[in-house]
């Protein structure tokens, strides 16, 4: 790591210039409140956090008002059915978020009375909360001094100190250099400043060095090599795996299931299909005999460890032993999945140039 930032008076000087933009220029989100002022309600600030774990701002934005207009505090979020908050969250993905945000708010209400622990430590002990969430809900909205760390932050940060090491190997070090320039006062709008700081102007891509309100303190933009970090290991090519979804209509009506309780996109409503699963594709047999017709089309759907390439088979339909007849017109409000509604698109689109 550069020694450049390491005297106190330039470490204090990267806080208070940068709170000064951010008192300036802060992003409006629906669950922030203006810089320097009260502290925002801190089931919003849970929610929010929760929600933008690896997604972007303007893809959380309207689930969060949706949820929260829906379910404004824990108690009335801990009372609904699962498939419900399963639905409303269909199209956000990492899906395990969702059914953590029903455990976290049902834990909540039993035990603590149905507020947020105001600690680090306690907040750790939920549900879906992990040490970036806990740090990010203790110091925004508890005041608390925190070192709240995403990618925003990684990413400028390791600019700021030159840091080398790839990541993730370079997280701890990172860790130490955030630590060294977080205020004990106002952690909380420090931390929101740096994810829209990682946000704004430090972007992955083209960072705009000359309009950073930190550009003087920076090391990597001192020797013109801001775009050079953070240094990121070699990344491993996705496993592709082969799997089929079965359209089986009836009545301008199509056949939907709910996952089982447990593994890729559990819970969730969807179309039936072979098994497919991360470690391997689907055994290719339909769920009953059938004049089945594999259209040309490939779903191609990336995950986290894979990518899948899903077929759509359509066919006649037996009276089905699960699942329920979903209209065809009122489809969109079935709550699926991403996958499932992209290859529900494929059928319906299928059903058009037939008739056409």
């Amino acid at each position: 790591m550069s020694g450049v930032q390491y005297s106190a008076k330039k470490t204090g000087d990267i806080a208070s210039a940068l709170l000064a933009h951010y008192d300036a220029h802060a992003r409006s989100l629906p669950w922030r409140m203006p810089p320097g002022g009260s502290l925002p309600d801190p089931y919003a600030i849970w929610m929010s956090e929760i929600m933008l774990q690896q997604t972007t701002v303007a893809a959380v934005i309207p689930y969060f008002e949706r949820f929260t207009n829906r379910w404004p505090d824990f108690a009335a979020l801990a009372a609904t059915d699962d498939a419900d908050v399963m639905a409303a969250w269909a199209g956000l993905g990492y899906y395990a978020r969702a059914r953590n945000l029903l455990k976290c708010a049902r834990v909540v209400v039993s035990e603590y009375q149905s507020q947020l622990p105001r600690t680090e430590a306690e907040l750790l002990r939920l549900p879906g909360i992990g040490p970036y969430t806990a740090a990010a809900i203790a110091s925004i909205a508890f005041g608390e001094c925190a070192v709240v760390m995403d990618a925003n932050v990684e990413r400028v940060v390791s600019r700021l100190f030159k840091i080398a090491t790839p990541l993730p190997a370079a997280r701890p070090e990172i860790y130490t250099a955030t630590n060294l320039i977080t205020p004990s006062v106002r952690s909380g709008d420090f931390a929101q400043a740096m994810m829209d700081l990682g946000a704004g102007y430090c972007s992955v891509r083209s960072p705009s060095c000359l309009l950073c309100p930190v550009s003087s303190y920076c090391a990597a933009t001192a020797l013109g090599l801001a775009e050079a970090y953070p240094v990121k290991a070699p990344k491993k090519t996705k496993p592709v795996r082969q799997g089929i979804a079965f359209w089986i209509e009836k009545d301008s009506k199509v056949l939907l299931i709910q996952r089982p309780g447990k593994g890729m996109l559990a819970g969730m409503r969807a179309l039936p299909d072979d098994g497919w699963a991360a470690r391997g594709d689907g055994d290719g047999i339909p769920p009953f005999e059938a004049d089945w017709r594999i259209l040309d089309s490939v779903i191609q759907h990336s995950f986290t460890h894979f990518t899948l390439d899903l077929l759509l088979v359509p066919a006649a339909y037996p009276p089905p032993g699960k699942g329920w007849w979903q209209p065809l017109d009122r489809l969109d409000a079935a709550g699926l999945p991403t996958l499932y509604r992209r290859a529900a698109e494929a059928g319906l689109a299928r059903r058009e140039t037939i008739a056409g």
